[in-house]
């Protein structure tokens, strides 16, 4: 795990609350797995453009959907994402998000809106690897970095979720322990579990 996540610069108590709230699992699918996604996925994005704006200023290079049906085969890769990623008495979003950044797109630092998604965010990384930073959103000090490695899944949760901003490295500063990573064009496939009743 620690080859993949770069945590010099959390401090030493902080570091339990983080390896416990962000899971990273290398080789959650197969390379067939990522192929059939792919061909379902595809059709729908050719039709769009990438966009170089956002609503909210976060993303750039991007094209993005939401579907809620699937093929069978791909219904039970995500059945595997929501088992791995969820508790039982989660309460899931129905719509499964796919963002498909472009090969000079990035994502800038942002927390999810508490609003439209609940605790747990949890992605899958197709066709390429990429390096997404996190910083805290109330000490700019503390900061950590992962190499997303492609058909990978992330979970994050809890105080990682909450009180870190993250990001995806545009490929000029996409370095993971000095090492550049090139990141080509990225397709994530995500999912979350419905916001807290209080916060909507």
């Amino acid at each position: 795990m620690k080859e993949f996540l770069n945590l010099s610069s959390v401090p030493q108590d902080q570091v339990p609350a983080i390896l416990e709230n962000f899971i990273l699992v290398n080789d959650f699918i197969s390379e067939d797995e990522e192929l059939s996604l792919m061909k379902e996925i595809e059709p729908k994005l050719r039709r769009m453009r990438y966009q170089y704006d956002h609503w909210d200023d976060a993303i750039h290079g991007f094209r993005e959907t939401e579907q809620v049906k699937w093929a069978d085969d791909n219904l039970r890769v995500l059945d595997r994402v929501r088992a791995t990623a969820f508790p039982e008495t989660s309460r899931l979003l129905p719509h499964v998000h796919v963002l498909d950044l472009a090969d000079n797109g990035w994502i800038k630092p942002h927390i999810d809106s508490i609003k439209f998604c609940g605790s747990i965010i949890t992605g899958l990384s197709l066709l390429t690897d990429s390096v997404m930073k996190l910083d805290h959103e109330m000490d700019e000090k503390v900061s950590f970095t992962v190499l997303l490695k492609r058909r990978s899944l992330y979970i994050m949760r809890g105080v990682v979720r909450y009180n870190f901003k993250h990001a995806i490295l545009r490929n000029e500063e996409s370095y993971f322990n000095d090492r550049k990573i090139d990141k080509q064009r990225r397709v994530s496939v995500i999912c979350r579990n419905e916001p807290d009743e209080s916060n909507s």
